[in-house]
């Protein structure tokens, strides 16, 4: 179950965390826990936009992968 909502009309301001403590708003995502294994993705820079909707399990595949280099070329 993946898809966008628009963050803070359906959401809320609350409850929202920057797990990679970036310290600045450049590049940095927010992740927020919905319960039942979901959470939700938003660019720290448009709280107000839209927010991904995606199992907890598929965010922590992505960070899989990126340990292991699959995302290099995003960086190259």
């Amino acid at each position: 179950m993946n898809h966008a909502v628009n963050a803070a009309e359906e959401l809320g301001a609350q409850g929202w965390s920057r797990p990679w403590g970036s310290g600045s708003d450049r590049g940095c995502v927010e992740i927020k826990e919905l319960g039942g294994g979901v959470v939700a993705v938003r660019q720290a820079t448009d709280p107000d936009g839209p927010a991904l909707i995606c199992a907890s399990s598929v965010v922590a595949e992505f960070i899989g992968g990126v340990k292991k280099g699959r995302a290099d070329f995003l960086i190259a």
